[in-house]
């Protein structure tokens, strides 16, 4: 695996971004930077190898740098400052060493517990590790620069990173009464948009409520299971809360997939409760779980593209069984479903990303248009799926992919436009036939 396949390409023209990979284009001469840097690694120069390689993972929207990675060079020391969400990382660069930290709490701030939690997870960290000086706890990388490559740095930058990221949410979650510092660089959402996401979280969960009382009375289950997943897995993505919210959810989706002791009714009773402590937040105490920032890495580690169809046909066979046996009202839900879940869980490349992002936009038109983010992909009101429209996206994606994947055909002249469900199974159908082979 390479570490290039850690960055996804989006390239809607919406502002607003959803799921939580990076939303950025990556530097137009990237590669050219990752070999130069390379290089310069070999010949011993690693001052000028490391600029090479922070230069590499800028990314850009629109052209324009993002200014994730900062960097600033003084006599023979690199000097840089990298983004990662809630966390912002400083560094130096000498020929001999790396050095990195990032701020987390003050040390006299911290309680007891929150002590004990920092150094249960420095067992859990394999090159970063925390510490705490006169003032502050931190987590820090320290990395010897005598046998190092950009594939061997870029793996604990980005455990130091992913993780102060993590830890600073969990601490705003678990004690949020202590404030955490270095986060000047995050950005407040705009009120509109706030409240547009509450409102639809109010929707969804009442329309949930309301579904499930048109399901049989009897092994019903399976579908409670549906409807209450799919509903978690698209507050994720389409609303990406942060701190307390994400958090909770997470925990819900990773106690429901592992807890195999469980039954299927009590697991679904786990999460109605939880999604009706949501229902019952203020819209202040809404907002509080929102903002912006800068990222470097992507969090989800990279998946093979066989096991993304794997589960494509698992979840359409699952939907066949309950067409056979006439359950319609939770086949609109699986379609969605197949989708939010690939989406949380596999890390993808850019084009099947965005492909999948595609289906969701057109599966939750109305969301997307109340956003502002219209596509023109599906007419609400004619219920009536836009053709050319949605062709000639899918060919500017096939244009943009086969510069990097050689024998890229999206099949878009395969699909069913007759009704949504008819589309989203052949839509599918078409994303288990793409040849993703590199150039």
């Amino acid at each position: 695996m390479s570490w290039l396949d850690f960055f996804q390409t989006p390239t809607s023209s919406c502002t607003i971004h959803f799921g939580r990979g990076i939303h950025a284009e990556i530097s137009p001469n990237e590669e050219e930077l990752f070999n130069k840097s390379y290089e310069a690694f070999e010949k011993k120069e690693i001052v000028l190898a490391y600029e090479y390689f922070f230069l590499s993972l800028l990314n850009y929207t629109k052209n324009k740098e993002n200014e994730n990675i900062v960097l600033e060079k003084r006599d023979n020391t690199l000097f840089f400052t990298l983004f990662q969400g809630s966390a912002k990382i400083e560094g130096t660069v000498t020929q001999e060493n790396l050095y990195a930290e990032a701020t987390i709490v003050k040390s006299k701030d911290a309680s007891v517990a929150l002590k004990r939690y920092i150094l249960e997870r420095n067992y859990q960290l394999t090159y970063a590790n925390y510490f705490s000086d006169a003032t502050y706890i931190k987590i820090k990388l320290y990395q010897d620069n005598i046998t190092l490559s950009p594939q061997k740095i870029f793996f604990p930058l980005r455990e130091l990173a992913l993780n102060a990221d993590f830890d600073k949410e969990h601490i705003k979650s678990e004690f949020p009464t202590i404030p955490l510092q270095e986060i000047s660089h995050l950005k407040k959402i705009k009120q509109e948009e706030l409240q547009t996401k509450y409102s639809y979280l109010q929707k969804w969960i009442k329309e949930l409520e309301e579904k499930i009382l048109t399901l049989p009375s009897n092994d019903n289950s399976g579908m409670q299971s549906f409807l209450y997943l799919n509903l978690l897995f698209k507050i994720d993505y389409l609303l990406v809360p942060k701190y307390k919210i994400y958090q909770e959810l997470s925990k819900k989706l990773q106690e429901y997939f592992s807890n195999e002791l469980s039954t299927l009714e009590a697991k679904n009773e786990e999460l109605r409760k939880y999604l009706s402590s949501l229902q019952e937040l203020s819209f202040e105490a809404f907002s509080q779980n929102f903002y912006t920032a800068k990222y470097t890495f992507n969090p989800i580690e990279k998946s093979s593209y066989e096991d993304v169809i794997n589960f494509i046909e698992e979840s359409l066979n699952k939907l066949r069984w309950y067409k056979h046996n006439r359950y319609p009202q939770v086949i609109p839900t699986i379609y969605n479903y197949i989708a939010f879940h690939s989406l949380y869980n596999f890390g993808m490349n850019s084009v099947l990303k965005e492909l999948f992002h595609t289906l969701v936009t057109i599966l939750n038109s109305s969301f997307f248009d109340a956003l502002q983010c219209t596509h023109n992909f599906y007419d609400i009101e004619n219920d009536k799926l836009q053709k050319k429209a949605i062709i000639s996206h899918l060919k500017n994606i096939e244009e943009r992919g086969i510069q990097k994947y050689k024998s890229l055909i999206i099949a878009s002249e395969e699909l069913n436009f007759d009704s949504l469900e008819s589309f989203s199974y052949s839509y599918y159908n078409m994303l288990k036939n793409i040849n993703f082979e590199e150039i």
